[in-house]
């Protein structure tokens, strides 16, 4: 009789096992574009501590949140089909409104959305023993420009969290859009970093004086030192 039960027990848990093994996995994903409202350009970001995508899927309280790509993407592949209450949130730009999306399948959304900063005419080369970056700003709310960077990572997505080698300035003013600003690193006084023959990436970045708000970036440039 204890053997009987035994095995009406294992064939029990067995057929509980197969039918929690047989949900259906996720079946839907979210991908798309932050897009400059001017430019059309994409809004450069941050991978790490960068903007993100909060998502809350009807019937649950508690929100998902995606990560934003450097070059403005993102992308989720592991959704469930259902409605969400989508919105960018700790942005480097004019912050927007949530929305409701239904996802199903492989859906698309882009931002349009106003950078807070448009890092613009960006010039970035090596002129003899440093890396010398000219470039101006746009600025497109009435807060004061915090600070400026050039960054320096063998990683492309180098930023102000992910650097090696940094040169800033702070600004802590309004800004003249027709103002040339240059940043410099000494490759010599890195040289235990910036090895000369070793690919590097550098890029530019602003940041406004608004709470949470990130960086503003140019595109990251590559150059062999």
């Amino acid at each position: 009789m204890k053997k009987l039960s035994s095995i009406i027990l294992i064939a029990a848990l067995a057929l509980a096992s197969c039918e929690k093994d047989n949900y259906d996995g996720p079946n839907a994903g979210l991908s798309g574009n932050f897009i400059d409202a001017t430019t059309k350009a994409l809004v450069e970001q941050d991978i790490i501590r960068g903007t993100e995508i909060e998502i809350l899927e009807k019937g649950y309280t508690e929100a998902q949140y995606l990560i934003v790509k450097n070059d403005g993407t993102y992308a989720n592949t592991l959704l469930f089909a259902n409605t969400y209450t989508v919105r960018p949130v700790r942005g480097n730009f004019i912050p927007i409104e949530a929305q409701e999306v239904n996802i199903q399948g492989q859906t698309k959304l882009d931002f349009t959305v106003t950078p807070f900063i448009r890092v613009n005419n960006v010039s970035i080369v090596k002129t003899g023993t440093k890396v010398v970056a000219t470039f101006k700003l746009q600025q497109n709310v009435i807060n004061n420009v915090q600070k400026i960077g050039l960054y320096a990572h063998q990683d492309s997505r180098v930023g102000e969290p992910m650097r090696q080698v940094a040169t800033e300035r702070d600004i802590n003013a309004v800004v003249d859009a027709n103002t040339v600003y240059t940043l410099e690193i000494d490759l010599a006084a890195n040289s235990t970093i910036l090895k000369p023959g070793k690919p590097f990436y550098f890029r530019v970045g602003a940041k406004i004086d608004m709470g949470e708000t990130k960086f503003n970036y140019a595109p990251a440039v590559k150059i062999d030192l």
